[in-house]
């Protein structure tokens, strides 16, 4: 028996329980992952509330790091002991151990330790296809960035100006502007400005090539009136609720506009496109280019707080629970 997170219906963090579950040996192509490090990341909220749908009852979470601990039949090129790290779908990986497909499992890098995979992975393959995949930046882009002081934006902002772009991070606060413009921003806005539009213009010179917005619904108009002529806008997050219907008119009234809704998943779907993905990301960590800001970590057992500090705009960076 192993301990882990399970939902038995959707809801508030209150419909989270740490329970007690078998854990089967390894089947054929999986790994046992003894987990010391699993990452906190906006879906897992999605998937708690049922915005993205799961059959219950049902794990939660998305990335993790540790050790493999068993070999499962017909598996090769992996070690008991050796450091790994993975994310991926189904949810699960609120959990103390978990049995995981071994070409979905990523070895981890020296100086690349489980607490930094299991916070980046999926924030930083995000920031990956975001900058070189949806819209590939260019040297000299302007960029507009939500969530900048959040743990992906924090990765999107340093990878985005080692890249030679200037970003325009929008933040929640004063004292987030600051940690934004500490993780590369070269300027902010604040997101409840009433001159946000006309702002953002003045500061990228008429318009930003592109808009990486993971609020949704609330920002969806605004970012789009943000975009220069042919501009590009990712809307790629639904922290204010999905994006609601609109004409695609709205795109040619502001200058033959381009949109992409992406989804990591698909950009990861296969194995050669998810080592390629981490070897980039674990590339600019280990470079320096990016570093991994672990702004908080909770007890995995404490999950329910770590998600009304996530969804309440409490935390910074990235977020760490520990089983």
């Amino acid at each position: 028996m192993i301990g882990a997170i399970r939902i038995h219906s959707f809801g508030g963090p209150e419909v989270m329980q740490w329970e007690q579950v078998e854990l089967p040996p390894p089947g054929a192509g999986e790994l046992t992952i003894r987990q010391t490090a699993v990452g906190l990341n906006f879906i897992d909220t999605y998937h708690r509330s049922g915005l993205y749908p799961l059959s219950l009852p049902a794990g939660l979470g998305t990335e993790a790091a540790g050790v493999v601990e068993a070999v499962g039949p017909g598996v090769s090129g992996f070690r008991v002991g050796e450091a790994v790290g993975y994310t991926g779908l189904p949810p699960g990986a609120y959990a103390e151990k978990r049995n995981w497909p071994a070409e979905r499992t990523l070895k981890l890098p020296a100086g690349i330790s489980a607490e930094v995979a299991a916070s980046s992975m999926l924030k930083g393959l995000t920031a990956w296809y975001l900058l070189r995949r949806s819209y590939r930046v260019q040297a000299g882009d302007p960029v507009l960035l939500y969530a900048a002081a959040g743990g992906t934006g924090a990765i999107v902002a340093q990878w985005a100006r080692s890249l030679g772009t200037k970003v325009i991070g929008v933040v929640g606060s004063p004292a987030k502007a600051e940690l934004a413009r500490a993780h590369g921003c070269a300027e902010t806005v604040l997101g409840k400005d009433a001159d946000f539009v006309a702002k953002v213009k003045s500061l990228s010179g008429g318009g930003v090539a592109v808009v990486y917005d993971s609020i949704g619904k609330d920002t969806f108009m605004q970012s789009l009136d943000c975009l220069r002529r042919h501009g590009t806008m990712v809307t790629f997050g639904n922290a204010s609720g999905p994006v609601e219907p609109f004409s695609p008119m709205e795109l040619v009234k502001r200058g033959s506009l381009h949109l992409t809704r992406p989804s990591l998943f698909d950009f990861i779907a296969s194995k050669a496109d998810l080592d390629a993905g981490a070897a980039e990301l674990f590339g600019v960590i280990g470079s320096g280019a990016v570093q991994i800001e672990i702004g908080q970590r909770y007890a995995l057992k404490d999950v329910a707080q770590a998600h009304r500090d996530l969804e309440s705009r409490r935390t910074t960076g990235s977020t760490v629970l520990l089983p």
